[in-house]
């Protein structure tokens, strides 16, 4: 089964995660596809395979006869969908030829534009695969399991020498969570990669570090008639405290390496109110001025209106992955190696944003992240191709003979 075909099946299941439940997975709906995949692998061969009750999917597909002291490496991806949009009764549209122009959404209105998306021009001839505008399609990262599985398949059904390759998919990735019970021993790799990025020539390394910050701010309210030099209106302190922050520094004005703080929400009255911030950034020194910048904000809020005026919370959320990839930079190099072999060129930009291969290998498991061959992930104009999909697999088995080859 090709590749995208089984990502035509996956997509159909709904798995969305919830980021407002404590439970592991969020959301029951993760086994249904989970359960699914552990029938796939035991039917075409896979050893080992097992699904533990946090709804974590492994397998192993064993080395072939005198490889069996290779690196072993292996490739992740998740099930769950994000819940930024609507992720059921996906039904997706394949448009076989695709001629390069403006593709309508079904009848919901929506329209795939050349505009918002040029490169759809240089998906002319492929298979295209899209929503019908009323839901997510789910290619992320149901893309990365599809192109996993075929990997596998390939892998037991071919005369390609191959070390061990272990197989691993994660619930509640899109909530932050995907790595947090990922079993690294059990796993057994000792390098792999997430498939779970955009492009298919894409190889990312670099992400943002992160932290959530929180103000909470107490007013002091009295009647507006008796509030000279006594009222402290908590909504407008809230209002001043974000002012003090560089208005540039904002998603909607950085790209590349450039990091931000983004107010995300807010809420309060005169007595009390609470700003909400995800703060970003590559550099590690750059991320600790960032939160320098916040704790300076709360003291000097502080000195104004009295002690306990505002409160200022940071949590820390994850880390630049760069630090524990660069000692072993042949994960870069065997997979810009592959992709080179098939006839294109890399990209290796910074991801804006976080894998779990960010905490995975803050968790001893370098694990850098390729692309599915998808865009526009997390809404109604999500799209992929059968071809860039194909082309995600033979990376893999490209990556897999390199390894077989030391």
């Amino acid at each position: 089964m090709r590749a995208y075909e089984r990502l035509l099946n996956y997509v159909k299941i709904h798995t969305t995660s919830d980021e407002e439940s404590t439970s592991v997975p969020t959301t029951r709906r993760q086994f249904d596809l989970a359960k699914l995949l552990v029938e796939e692998m035991k039917q075409m061969g896979v050893s080992d395979v097992r699904l533990e009750d946090n709804c974590y999917v492994y397998g192993r597909i064993p080395a072939t006869k005198g490889y069996e002291n290779k690196k072993k490496i292996g490739f992740i991806a998740h099930m769950d969908t994000a819940p930024d949009f609507n992720g059921e009764n996906v039904k997706p549209v394949v448009i076989p030829d695709y001629d390069g122009t403006d593709v309508a959404l079904g009848s919901s209105g929506r329209t795939l534009e050349l505009k918002k998306f040029p490169h759809l021009a240089g998906l002319k001839g492929r298979t295209l695969i899209t929503t019908d505008g009323t839901t997510l399609l789910g290619a992320d990262d149901k893309a990365g399991v599809a192109e996993i599985m075929t990997l596998a398949e390939v892998l037991l059904h071919s005369n390609q020498p191959h070390g061990e390759v272990e197989i691993g998919f994660t619930p509640d990735e899109e909530v932050g969570s995907g790595a947090a019970e990922f079993d690294i021993p059990g796993f057994g790799a000792e390098f792999a990669y997430t498939v779970d990025g955009g492009c298919e020539t894409e190889i990312v390394y670099e992400n943002f570090n992160a932290c959530g910050a929180e103000f909470e701010i107490k007013g002091f309210n009295i009647h507006p008639g008796d509030a000279k030099d006594t009222m402290i209106n908590a909504a407008l302190v809230a209002m001043e405290i974000n002012g003090m922050l560089p208005g540039e520094d904002t998603p909607e004005h950085t790209e590349l390496y450039e990091g931000f703080y983004h107010l995300t929400s807010m809420e309060g009255n005169v007595e009390e109110a609470k700003l909400h911030y995800i703060v970003r950034d590559h550099s590690a020194v750059f991320f600790e001025a960032r939160q320098e910048t916040l704790r300076h904000i709360e003291k000097c809020i502080n000195e104004k209106y009295g002690a306990g005026t505002a409160k200022l919370t940071i949590h820390q959320q994850y880390r630049n992955m760069e630090e524990m990839i660069k000692p072993c930079m042949h994960l870069i190099d065997y997979a810009k190696d592959a992709i080179r072999e098939l006839g294109m060129e890399p990209a290796t930009a910074p991801v804006r944003g976080g894998t779990d291969g960010a905490q995975l290998s803050f968790r001893g498991l370098p694990c850098p992240n390729l692309g599915t061959g998808g865009y526009a992930f997390h809404g109604p104009y999500e799209h992929i191709t059968a071809e860039g999909m194909e082309f995600v697999v033979a990376v893999m088995q490209g990556i897999v003979k390199r390894y077989s080859e030391e």
